[in-house]
């Protein structure tokens, strides 16, 4: 403090605005930011009620750490419902919002990690929906307007998986790869019908080859699939599809609802720790990263990882 009111009385002398104290201590028992804080102080004692599911809207107080929230997501699923004890009732959420400056050129992304680590918990944790909202975003606000398409995306999901509706309440989502000379033709689920382009051209799609260096990419579609490609990239390896904090996308299925962003790569991800970086570990134990639909008994109810317990790079 005594620093501080040097600088604050240094800057009025000189005509500029003190700078802003240094924040106080505060007690870690008193903090919401403490292990369990919201909660017990929230989530407990609704736990004796009847429950028929949950919505939850994501945050980007996470992003940052969007490696370790691929167990953190699974594991508070798994937990709530533990803790209720009336099944596996359905469990609801909303992808991350688009959010900052958009950026013309691909580059690494935590937000976009963070959407992936939603995805892969949509994909593999039984009866959960993932409402995608890269369409409903705003560069200068992080909590965005337009909140009718949310919560009506988030309806259909709750008819879908609440009360057994056969609507269609999911976005397009990768399914797979396949490359064609210089070309990658991208198959999904949930587009029964085609997919349609919000606009005169395909927006959103990066190439890269086997040096991971992505640029911006030419895309078309062909009934439910898209056909990626690039001058620049000659031998292709890798497609991502708004990879990015704030994605600039179009791509949807018939019902009107946005494809989820996505990636087909395992490179080493920003905000994976350094000790357990995919490169620190043989071929085999890089299954953990796979941002793919993955098969019977690689999803482990213990711990949420990705990877079979034989792949896990702790195991």
């Amino acid at each position: 403090m005594d620093a501080h009111r040097q600088e604050a009385d240094k800057a009025r002398q000189e005509g500029r605005e003190p700078p802003r104290p240094p924040a106080q201590p505060q007690d870690p028992a008193e903090s919401p930011q403490r292990p369990g804080g919201l909660y017990n102080a929230m989530i407990a004692p609704l736990i004796p009620y009847a429950i028929r599911g949950v919505i939850w809207y994501q945050g980007e107080s996470n992003a940052g750490e969007a490696w370790l929230y691929r167990r953190l997501f699974p594991a508070m699923i798994r937990n709530w419902r533990a803790n209720w004890g009336q099944g596996d009732f359905p469990f609801l959420f909303v992808q991350l919002a688009p959010y900052t400056r958009i950026k013309p050129e691909p580059g690494d992304s935590k937000w976009a990690e963070l959407r992936e680590a939603q995805l892969l918990t949509a994909l593999n944790v039984p009866n959960t929906a993932m409402a995608v909202i890269t369409d409903l975003g705003d560069e200068n606000d992080i909590h965005p307007k337009r909140k009718a398409p949310v919560g009506e995306r988030l309806a259909l999901a709750a008819l879908a998986k609440a009360y057994a509706r056969k609507v269609e309440y999911s976005g397009p989502i990768y399914r797979k790869m396949q490359v064609e000379g210089s070309r990658v033709r991208l198959s999904f689920d949930h587009a029964k019908g085609g997919l349609l382009v919000h606009g005169d051209r395909l927006t959103g799609f990066t190439i890269a080859g086997g040096d991971g260096r992505f640029v911006n990419a030419e895309a078309r579609v062909e009934g439910g699939q898209v056909i990626v490609w690039s001058p620049q990239v000659p031998r292709p390896a890798a497609v991502r599809f708004g990879w990015a904090d704030y994605p600039v996308v179009n791509l949807y299925n018939r019902a009107g609802l946005p494809a989820s962003p996505f990636r087909t790569d395992d490179f080493p991800m920003v905000t994976a720790p350094l000790q357990l970086s995919p490169k620190s570990y043989p071929a085999a134990a890089q299954t953990v990263w796979r941002p793919v639909r993955l098969t019977a008994g690689v999803f482990t109810e213990d711990d949420g990882w990705w990877g079979s317990a034989a792949t896990r790079p702790d195991a």
